[in-house]
């Protein structure tokens, strides 16, 4: 089968479309062919081995000291159910899916092996196969992170980061549980989280997000771009912080858990199980929840798409069709 293997660490470039091995499933796992895939911040720093200098010695340990340990990148996908080991119950030839790979990456291939109970479910009938790559990671984020604050109807949430990809889908849940949303974005898309259902969006470029009135619930930094400081001021007494991408707490951080009562989340992995996107299947399939999508590249196009995707300045989710 085709896929696009890396064996150093690097720029875009070391991603090569090579000749593998087709995987075969063991008694319990599911072979999926796989029809589309993502260009994940996860993916960008794995490649080129750009992660938090906190989280430097437990990524190398993940991903490989010298090399990479797993030759072949991507975190979620979408497919259609090619074989299944011979003790599979959930699933059947033809089935068409979709699914998060996580630690062990392997979506940028034609076929790809995952074990039946781990994040994975029945596709959403009404959206595509491209739509639905997009799912496992930045919904399933957006929702995890959420739900550890109990959110309720009628708290306010403030999203930083709402035209990527955890923040499009983030502006949409917070909506669904019954949250009065603000948004912050760039002026170029300010539209689109409008769209998503945002009750305000912040121009970041025009205007001061911590000057804005009233108190929030909720903060969910979906990008680390603001300032610490800003959002503590921002955030009610017993208000909860988000930050998705930052794996350790700062001196500062520390110091706010430790003198107030407000309560700090840091970035973690969702469980790998299948409910969550059961939940998000549903929602899409009830017209609650809409992928985002900026562009989509072919196969062969991966490099072109990495260097998209590293400028930082996508929105929603960029698509690999396999």
């Amino acid at each position: 089968m085709k896929a696009i293997v890396y064996t150093k660490y690097g720029p875009p470039d070391v991603l090569q479309l090579k000749e593998v091995e087709k995987p075969i499933p063991k008694e319990k796992e599911i072979l999926v062919k796989i029809k589309a895939t993502t260009v994940t911040v996860a993916d960008i720093r794995a490649r080129g081995f750009t992660v938090p200098p906190a989280f430097w010695l437990p990524a190398r340990i993940t991903l490989g000291f010298k090399q990479p340990k797993k030759e072949i990148l991507g975190m979620e996908f979408s497919g259609e159910v090619e074989s299944v080991g011979k003790d599979v119950k959930r699933f059947k030839k033809g089935d068409q899916v979709f699914a998060a790979t996580l630690a062990n990456f392997g979506a940028y291939a034609e076929y790809k092996c995952l074990p039946e109970d781990g994040p994975i479910s029945i596709k959403p009938s009404n959206i595509t196969y491209a739509e639905a790559a997009a799912i496992p990671i930045g919904a399933r984020t957006a929702l995890y992170f959420l739900t550890k604050t109990n959110i309720q109807s009628g708290q306010k949430v403030l999203v930083y980061g709402a035209s990527g990809s955890v923040g499009t889908f983030a502006v949409q849940l917070a909506k669904h549980f019954g949250a009065n949303v603000t948004g912050v974005c760039s002026t170029t898309n300010l539209e689109l989280v409008k769209s998503l259902g945002a009750d305000k969006v912040i121009d970041y470029t025009t205007e001061d997000f911590s000057r804005t009135d009233g108190t929030y619930d909720v903060i969910f930094e979906a990008v680390n771009k603001s300032s610490f400081t800003a959002c503590m001021n921002l955030l009610k007494k017993n208000g909860t912080y988000i930050n998705i991408t930052e794996p350790l707490p700062n001196i500062r951080m520390l110091w706010t858990k430790l003198t107030s009562k407000k309560k700090l989340i840091f970035s973690r992995n969702s469980p790998e199980t299948s409910e969550a996107l059961i939940f998000l299947k549903d929602l899409v399939e009830m017209g609650k929840l809409k992928v985002v999508i900026d562009r989509t590249f072919q196969f062969e196009e991966i490099v072109e798409a990495h260097r998209y995707v590293e400028k930082g300045h996508k929105k929603g989710n960029v698509i690999i069709n396999v």
